[in-house]
């Protein structure tokens, strides 16, 4: 088995990555792609997991496909009785099927055949009790609409969709926005006894087990979660109207995300959420969110640092991000840090994409950004920015704490930028722990406001970057 390369090495070869330029030729930059190398490798060591033949169709366990009869008995039934056949792949052929919760087990495909619809419940109590989290916060909370607990070998495939049903009467507004239809006078997630109090229970180390929420509570379910589970496949699917985090692989290893298909403009609707995983590989998806796009996560304050597993080893290539508050995201639940992190040949264009890459925490988060490298990117429209690290992110009243954020070594490589919307870069850092080592290479933005904002940024450098036609000189420290 090939081993990844140690941080101390990491860093070193970061440190040396450009060997030559020539601005005054107006050659392209010659770059050591040793970072990229590693890439390779978590690609190689991320498998897809591999089923038997036997093929168990919903419909031999009574499922029927009017839209209005529920089906979670029978779709569960199936995934059982594969799996104490050994695995195989559960089909559901062409229809509307109307569900509850969908629980996987080790070495079962749920399949949906071209055709295919799954409505998913819009009433809370069918979704019982289970080991979860909401916004970085361990928790027993409505199962997600798909959830897979300590599994092996789980895939969910084919060219059906997926709908959550989410809209401003289901779900939606329990996040307490008028814009989701949520009204004076109506529950909240923001009521003193619901998402507050579940931090301040991570806080005071109130056991995972006896945070209890679910009824009356308000915090939605995540749509599909891989919770501690070792290779994951979902494939092809289009996901529709979720709840709240569409796709969460949750503590989980050798997860590939390929071909799927996200339009979900809801609330807290991020398309694909990593937390606390490794290897992870998200490919050849289209990301049309009312969130962000991909959110690397690693939990939330002191119930990150409780947990302590960093997100690492992530890749994204040939991905289209549309709409979403940024393109590939890190943050802000970030407590546990996050580290090599590798994008490529994106594309990312919207009046109302804000940025393109996004770094976010505070000093109550901390956690630690390290080797997140860009390349071969198109960007045609964003609103705010390119590049955007804001170490003081909040939008839960004050943020502030004693575990200030720590982000260093960005490179962003061979990126072409149509309409940069306000800054080419928008960062802001501590004063006692700056942002280090940012790199501009080949790069070129057009239609920006001012090349950047910076505070509290060491090391920023521009190779052969030119901003509205300017090329840009690194500012003197």
């Amino acid at each position: 088995m090939k081993k990844f390369l140690s941080n101390s090495s990491f860093a070193i070869l970061f440190g040396i990555m450009v060997v030559c330029f020539s601005c005054k030729s107006g050659k392209a930059v010659q770059v050591e792609d040793a970072p990229w190398k590693k890439m390779k490798t978590i690609l190689e060591e991320v498998k897809i997991p591999v089923f038997k033949n036997n093929t168990y169709n919903i419909k031999e366990f009574g499922a029927i496909a009017d839209g209005v009869t529920s089906n979670t008995v029978a779709i569960n039934d199936a995934i059982k009785a594969c799996f104490k056949n050994g695995g195989g792949v559960v089909e559901i052929s062409a229809g509307k099927y109307l569900t509850g919760p969908i629980w996987l087990e080790d070495n079962v495909n749920l399949h949906l055949s071209e055709g295919v619809e799954l409505l998913f419940s819009t009433n809370s109590a069918d979704y019982p009790l289970v080991q979860t989290s909401f916004e970085g916060t361990e928790m027993m909370n409505y199962s997600p609409l798909i959830y897979a607990y300590k599994k092996k070998n789980v895939a969910i495939t084919g060219k059906g969709t997926l709908n959550g049903q989410g809209n401003n009467e289901n779900w939606w507004w329990w996040c307490g926005s008028k814009k989701y239809g949520w009204k004076e006078g109506m529950p909240k997630q923001q009521d003193p006894l619901n998402r507050d109090n579940l931090v301040q229970m991570a806080e005071d180390g109130v056991a995972v087990t006896d945070r209890v929420f679910g009824e009356g509570h308000y915090l939605r379910p995540n749509f599909v979660e891989f919770f501690e589970c070792n290779n994951v496949l979902i494939k092809d699917l289009k996901i529709i109207n979720a709840p709240f985090w569409v796709i969460h692989p949750m503590k989980s290893t050798n997860v590939t995300v390929d071909g799927v298909t996200v339009q979900s403009h809801g609330p807290n609707n991020d398309g694909c959420d990593p937390e606390y995983s490794k290897n992870v590989v998200i490919k050849n998806c289209t990301f049309d969110t009312g969130d962000d796009c991909i959110a690397i996560k690693s939990g939330r304050d002191g119930d990150g640092r409780r947990v302590g597993i960093v997100s690492e080893n992530i890749v994204v290539k040939d991905c289209k991000m549309i709409d979403g508050h940024g393109g590939v995201v890190m943050g802000s639940e970030i407590s546990a840090g996050v580290r090599n992190v590798f994008v490529e040949n994106c594309v990312m264009d919207s009046p109302n994409l804000d940025r393109a890459i996004r770094i976010k925490s505070n000093s109550k988060r901390g956690g630690i950004v390290e080797n997140i490298y860009v390349r071969n990117i198109e960007v045609g429209q964003v609103k705010e920015s390119v590049l955007r690290i804001n170490m003081f992110y909040g939008i839960y009243g004050n943020q502030t704490g004693n575990f200030i954020p720590q982000v260093r070594n960005i490179t962003l490589e061979n990126v072409t930028v149509k309409n940069g919307g306000e800054y080419g870069i928008l960062a802001k850092g501590y004063k006692e722990l700056p942002i280090e080592n940012v790199n501009f290479i080949n790069v070129k933005i057009e239609k920006v406001g001012k090349p950047y904002s910076i505070e509290n940024l060491k090391g920023l450098k521009f190779i052969n970057t030119y901003i509205n036609g300017e090329l840009m000189k690194s500012p003197i420290e």
